[in-house]
């Protein structure tokens, strides 16, 4: 039987949350908690969750913090973003941090039950937010998608490489110009491009694209 935590100071949201968990057959939530301090303080060793559903904005140990310790101190839990925010470097930066999956806090129960289920048996869940402009992904094959994956990979020029590792961070295209000491044309120009030969409009299709090539890791 998974075993859930709730972490998030909204206490009404977490507490409907934990009612519709409760109704999913085969899952137990354990406790709820307002943030990360609060949730390491209540975890008992002897009865760890397996997933721990997350918020990322919270006071005291945000989400980032959170995830972070809860990977390096128990890689076996399972963490579920859940937040209000749709923007592109809060996902990677979550995924960093370790989490398995991204939900919005307007997620319907049933995505949120399939979330619950593929993060148990398969350790992580792509959801839309995770691809929605990933349009390879959506209109072509999985061999399809590899065979143009790899060969895109293979011809990567090594500043492009370079600068998909940089989209793995939380830097804006701006600061990766700066780290890159080029212009921010420049560095549009190389995102563009990509764009194009993966035909993928979105920075996560990007960053996927680099952590499932190995050039790069969340």
């Amino acid at each position: 039987m998974p075993k859930v935590v709730l972490v998030d100071d909204h206490v009404l949201l977490r507490s409907a949350l934990a009612r519709i968990i409760h109704l999913f057959p085969g899952y137990e939530v354990l406790f709820e908690a307002n943030n990360g301090r609060h949730f390491i303080q209540m975890l008992d060793p002897d009865n760890l969750p397996n997933i721990v559903i997350l918020d990322v904005t919270m006071p005291v140990m945000n989400g980032y913090e959170t995830s972070q310790w809860i990977t390096a101190n128990h890689p076996n839990m399972k963490v579920i973003a859940l937040s209000m925010l749709n923007d592109e470097r809060v996902v990677i930066r979550m995924l960093r941090s370790g989490a398995k999956g991204y939900l919005l806090k307007d997620t319907e129960v049933d995505e949120l039950k399939k979330a619950m289920e593929e993060v148990s048996n398969k350790g992580l869940y792509i959801n839309e937010i995770l691809y929605k402009n990933i349009v390879h992904t959506i209109n072509s094959s999985p061999e399809e998608t590899e065979e143009l994956e790899q060969e895109v990979a293979m011809n990567l020029t090594e500043r492009e490489k370079e600068f998909l590792r940089w989209l793995c961070t939380d830097k804006s295209y701006k600061e990766i110009a700066a780290e890159m000491y080029l212009s921010p044309r420049t560095v549009d120009g190389y995102r563009d491009t990509l764009f194009e030969k993966l035909k993928v409009s979105s920075r996560i299709g990007l960053v996927l694209f680099a952590v499932r090539n190995g050039i790069a890791q969340l």
